[in-house]
């Protein structure tokens, strides 16, 4: 019998802000990857018993330093990476939460990886492709951007989530 496949689930912040000249800004971490500086979302894995909107508040706190609030959520994306040469393609499942952030917590370090955090605006973003980790980072950011979105209670999570694993 094969493996059953499963994708890696992942969240990720869109935070945004209004400039003096009215312009908005679009809060991102530059990280380490293995293909060398990325720009993404903040953005991390869904832990065990944890629920999407929990894992998107505690990932943007880890990469950021700062809290966000989520107002909704933008969308749910699937898309695959391919693999370096004798390595698996990864798909992921992707939560995309639009929201707020608070200024960023003073002595706060940043996940192991993140260099620094920075902001955006849109064509900045897009001139800047080749730099993105995923593609879903300009995906999400557009669709945010476009107003597309979904009340924070179409995602539900089950108390299942939060027991114990059977023995």
């Amino acid at each position: 019998m094969s493996e059953r496949w499963k994708p890696s689930v992942t969240v990720a912040a869109i935070a945004g802000r209004r400039r003096a000249d009215g312009e908005i800004e679009y809060l991102l971490v530059e990280e380490e990857t293995a293909e060398g500086l990325r720009l993404n979302n903040p953005a991390g894995h869904l832990d065990p018993g944890e629920s999407p909107e929990e894992a998107v508040v505690r990932e943007t706190l880890e990469e950021t330093a700062c809290a966000f609030t989520p107002d909704r959520l933008v969308g749910v994306y699937l898309a695959r990476t391919r693999a370096a040469a004798g390595g698996a393609d990864t798909t992921w499942l992707r939560f995309s939460f639009a929201g707020r952030v608070g200024e960023p917590q003073a002595g706060r370090a940043l996940d192991v990886g993140i260099v620094r955090t920075l902001w955006m605006t849109l064509p900045e973003l897009r001139a800047s492709r080749e730099r993105h980790r995923s593609p879903l980072l300009l995906r999400s950011v557009e669709d945010a951007a476009a107003g597309r979105g979904y009340p924070l209670e179409a995602v539900v999570t089950d108390e299942s989530v939060r027991s114990p694993p059977r023995v």
